[in-house]
């Protein structure tokens, strides 16, 4: 089976600081893979160097047997790649329904609508017509997931996308992360709530210093937790 997405041996800096070190990594067609590790280890830089937001000195990224070593963050959505950032990045003067359309823009054709959005997130259809910063942190993180699902992309980065957030809504997502990947979207997910993790993906890679140190499948069970959580101890 060849990669929906590759990343082999690449070396990628912010200005003169080397953060990615020789790392390499693959995501399968409709696969659920996690990037677990540390603060500051690098999981963030690699969603920037598969965007093209870093800056690539070595190696190659490639997204569907087509090279993006030199992708532009502005391209990513036409090829198929969506993020839900780390933050949300509500766009503040649009309202929900809007900010779900401007996930749109790039015309690809899908399932995913926003009256689709809308049924596994039936609150973001209740406010519709409320300025998207105006939800609470849970609304506003299935605002971001749902306006990647409107470029309906082939692979989804989903950085840290439980951060801050109440149990119970990340249980939600939880449910939602796996129902997308059942309709054939793959997802990189960089996150440390590791009991998320257990329940969503369906393999792991640890990171740490800038490369990848353990990978393996996941295992939905407190053994499998266990292990996690040492992995990101690394």
């Amino acid at each position: 089976m060849s990669a929906l997405l590759n990343l082999k041996d690449v070396h990628a800096f912010y200005g003169a600081a080397h953060i990615l070190h020789g790392l390499s990594l693959h995501v399968n067609a409709g696969e659920r893979v996690a990037l677990v590790g540390r603060n500051g280890v690098g999981k963030t830089t690699v969603v920037n160097t598969i965007l093209g937001l870093a800056s690539l000195q070595s190696g190659q990224v490639s997204f569907r047997g087509q090279d993006h070593t030199k992708l532009r963050g502005y391209m990513a959505a036409q090829h198929g790649i969506a993020v839900v950032p780390q933050g949300r990045r509500i766009v503040a003067n649009l309202s929900v329904e809007e900010n779900l359309i401007l996930g749109a823009a790039t015309g690809r054709k899908g399932p995913w609508t926003v009256s689709e959005v809308y049924k596994i997130f039936p609150i973001l259809q209740e406010r519709a017509h409320t300025p998207g910063t105006a939800l609470s942190g849970g609304q506003q993180q299935m605002l971001a997931v749902g306006r990647a699902l409107m470029a309906n992309p082939a692979l989804i980065l989903l950085d840290e996308p439980t951060e801050g957030l109440a149990p119970v809504i990340v249980d939600q997502l939880a449910v939602i992360f796996k129902q997308v990947a059942d309709q054939g979207t793959a997802l990189l997910l960089i996150e440390q709530n590791m009991s998320l993790v257990v329940r969503v993906a369906q393999r792991y890679l640890a990171m740490a210093k800038g490369s990848i140190v353990a990978q393996g499948e996941v295992v939905n069970s407190r053994e499998g937790l266990h292990a996690l959580e040492n992995h990101v101890m690394v």
